[in-house]
């Protein structure tokens, strides 16, 4: 298991507020999870032995109800995508939706990103991680608790392959600026500025609530060194 430092382990980017669980999202939950569920307690991963027949490996962290997800894994059939959220109503609406359109290539986390990271993923086994509109923690005093930290992106590089692809997203100004920030000073990642990754990324909800409120939408794609 790999050491992560306590600071990451102890402040959490979240707060379990489960919100409306619907009865539809647990009976998903319930009856698909053998199909697409993923378990902490399983251990690491092995891609090589069980997922051979993709070609690359995504992960996404946070994928909040699933529509970008679902919609990258629809398009890139022979990719595999690894969805991780805390929150069961996402959950249970991404499964859905996957079983409704019979998707082969989709497997799911409902866990903590960090537990995953450290218990279930090889290192230098992602082809691509992605992040998308992350809670930005607005207040100052809660700066503390956002997801991308230097100790973070260590973890990510640790797991990403050579030239692996890192892309996060966000709307808050600046959050953009720490991010940035962080990612040009770490010579473990080098930015993809003609990269035709951003442009990839369906529009998410977060991101059409952003710019109605007039907020610039920032894509950071960087590779990894």
């Amino acid at each position: 298991m790999d050491n992560i430092d306590s600071p990451l382990r102890l402040i959490r980017s979240y707060v379990k507020r489960e919100g409306r669980f619907t009865p539809a999202q647990r009976k998903a939950i319930e009856s698909f999870w053998s199909v697409y569920g993923l378990e902490l307690d399983g251990g690491l991963l092995d891609f090589q032995r069980d997922f051979k027949n993709f070609s690359k490996i995504v992960l996404e962290i946070g994928f909040g109800n699933g529509e970008t997800l679902f919609e990258m894994a629809t398009q890139a059939p022979k990719d595999l995508f690894i969805g991780v959220e805390v929150y069961r109503s996402g959950v249970g609406r991404l499964l859905k939706k996957a079983f409704e359109q019979q998707l082969k290539n989709l497997r799911v986390f409902n866990a903590d990103a960090l537990d995953v990271l450290a218990q279930c993923i090889p290192e230098h086994s992602l082809d691509r991680v992605q992040i998308f509109f992350p809670d930005p923690w607005r207040k100052k005093r809660h700066h503390k608790r956002r997801l991308i930290k230097k100790d973070f992106l260590l973890l990510l590089s640790r797991k990403l392959k050579r030239g692996g692809i890192l892309h996060i997203a966000t709307d808050w100004e600046n959050y953009a600026e720490q991010i940035r920030a962080l990612l040009e000073q770490m010579s473990e990642f080098h930015e993809l500025t003609d990269s035709k990754e951003a442009m990839l990324r369906p529009r998410t909800k977060f991101e059409k609530r952003g710019e109605k409120l007039g907020h610039s939408i920032h894509d950071f794609v960087f590779a990894k060194s």
